[in-house]
C-alpha cells in the first residue's frame, strides 16, 4: 500500500523494497476462465477432485467423476456461465478484483505507515491461492493473515482453503507467520451490512410477503460429521431476523446448489419456492448471505431459474437482492474484521533494529 505500491490485475498490490511486511490473502471458491465447455471442465475437475468437496473413497468417485460427471455437467455448467458472462469476464473474479482493491485502500487508511500487502487467491481456478503466496512471499511477507470469504465455516471450504495454503506453504525453508480467519457469520457489522442490503432493496421494490434466506447446500452427513456450517447459517439467519424484526411468518432458510443423489440440508431452495407459490404467496425476495460476492449460484441459480420457475408457477413478483460485493458497508466489514484479526502485527518494521541485529550477528557466530 502507500507510495511504494503497485497495482496488478491478478492479486493485489506488492510494495518494493526489503522490509518485513505484513500480507493478507484474501480468497474465494474461484471460477472457470472462460465460460466454454473446455475451460469449465477444467474448473470441475479441480474442485471435484477436493477430497474435502466429495468426500467419497477415491476408488468409488473417480470412475463416476471422470466416466459420468465431467461428460456431462462441463457443458450445462457453460451454458449457464454464458448467461452471467460479462466484459470483464466472470462476475465472481471481477468482484473479487474490487474487493481486494477496496480493502487495501481501506488498510491504507487504518495504517497509514505500516507495510502490509493485499493479495487474491481462488482455490480453484486462476489466480491460484499458490501463485499468491508466491507474490506476497516476492512482497517479504513475513506475517500472513489469510481470509477466506465465506462467513459460515465449512470444511468443504474454509478448510478446503487451509488445506491448499498449508500445501503451498510446506515446501518452504522460512515460513511465515500464520493467522487464519474461520467465520464471520455473528459478527456485528456484517449483520448490520446485511439488514442494511435488505432495506435499501425494499426501499427501491417494496416489502414481500416473504423473505427467503438461501444459502449454498451441504450433504447432511457432513453436519452429521461435526460440521458447523447448519449452525453457523442458523445463527446468521437469527441474528437477521432479529435486525430487520421479522418473525417466523415473514422470512424462512432454505439451502440451495445441491448435487449428487445423497441428502443435503433442508428445505431446498427450488422446493420451498414453488411450495410457497402453490400455497398463495406470489411476491418474494431472496437474499443469500453465504456469498460475499455475486457469482454462478447467485445471478444464474437464484436469479434466473428460481425467478423463472416461480413466476412460471404462478409467482407475481420475485427478486434477488444482490450480494454485499464490494459495496462500502462490506469493505467496512472485511477491513473491520482485518483489524481485529491484525491486532500486535499494526506496527512498521523496525529497520534499524533489525539492522542493529544483523551487525550484532557475527559476533555472536552467526553467519552473515
Amino acid at each position: 500500500m502507500g507510495s511504494d505500491s503497485m497495482t496488478t490485475a491478478a492479486t493485489g498490490v506488492r510494495p518494493h523494497g526489503n522490509v518485513d511486511r505484513t500480507g493478507v490473502l484474501l480468497t474465494n471458491l474461484g471460477t472457470p476462465d472462460a465460460p466454454t465447455t473446455p475451460a469449465v471442465r477444467r474448473y470441475l475437475t479441480e474442485f471435484l477432485s477436493d477430497r474435502r468437496v466429495v468426500e467419497l473413497p477415491p476408488w468409488l468417485w473417480r470412475p463416476i467423476l471422470h466416466g459420468i460427471v465431467l461428460r456431462i455437467r462441463p457443458r450445462k455448467s457453460a451454458a449457464a456461465y454464458t448467461r452471467i458472462w460479462s466484459d470483464a469476464g466472470s462476475p465472481l473474479l471481477a468482484i473479487s478484483k474490487r474487493q481486494t482493491a477496496a480493502v487495501d485502500r481501506a488498510l491504507e487508511r487504518r495504517y497509514p505507515d505500516t507495510a502490509i500487502v493485499t493479495a487474491l487467491g481462488m482455490r480453484y481456478g486462476s489466480p491460484s491461492i499458490a501463485s499468491a503466496l508466491e507474490y506476497l512471499r516476492a512482497a517479504n511477507v513475513q506475517r500472513l493473515l489469510v481470509f477466506p470469504l465465506y462467513p459460515q465455516y465449512s470444511a468443504a471450504t474454509t478448510g478446503s482453503t487451509f488445506d491448499a495454503v498449508a500445501d503451498a506453504l510446506k515446501g518452504r525453508r522460512r515460513v511465515p507467520e500464520l493467522r487464519f480467519i474461520n467465520h464471520y457469520h455473528d459478527d456485528t457489522l456484517y449483520i448490520a451490512a446485511l439488514a442494511d442490503s435488505v432495506l435499501r432493496h425494499q426501499a427501491v421494490h417494496g416489502r414481500p410477503d416473504r423473505l427467503l434466506i438461501s444459502f449454498h447446500g451441504l450433504p447432511k452427513h457432513y453436519v452429521a460429521a461435526g460440521d458447523p456450517y447448519s449452525e453457523h447459517c442458523q445463527m446468521t439467519t437469527r441474528l437477521l431476523a432479529a435486525q430487520l424484526g421479522l418473525n417466523t411468518d415473514q422470512c424462512a432458510v432454505s439451502f440451495q446448489s445441491r448435487f449428487g443423489p445423497r441428502e443435503w440440508l433442508k428445505p431446498y431452495t427450488d422446493k420451498l419456492l414453488l411450495q410457497w407459490v402453490r400455497s398463495g404467496i406470489t411476491n418474494v425476495q431472496v437474499l443469500c448471505p453465504g456469498f460475499s460476492a455475486d457469482c454462478l449460484e447467485t445471478l444464474e441459480e437464484i436469479g434466473m431459474l428460481n425467478r423463472e420457475q416461480f413466476l412460471k408457477h404462478g409467482g407475481k413478483q420475485f427478486s434477488y437482492i444482490p450480494a454485499l460485493n464490494d459495496g462500502p458497508a462490506h469493505i467496512a466489514v472485511l477491513a473491520g474484521i482485518i483489524q481485529r484479526h491484525l491486532s500486535g502485527w499494526e506496527g512498521p518494521a523496525d529497520t534499524a533494529q533489525r539492522e542493529a541485529s544483523r551487525q550484532r550477528a557475527p559476533a555472536l557466530g552467526a553467519d552473515s
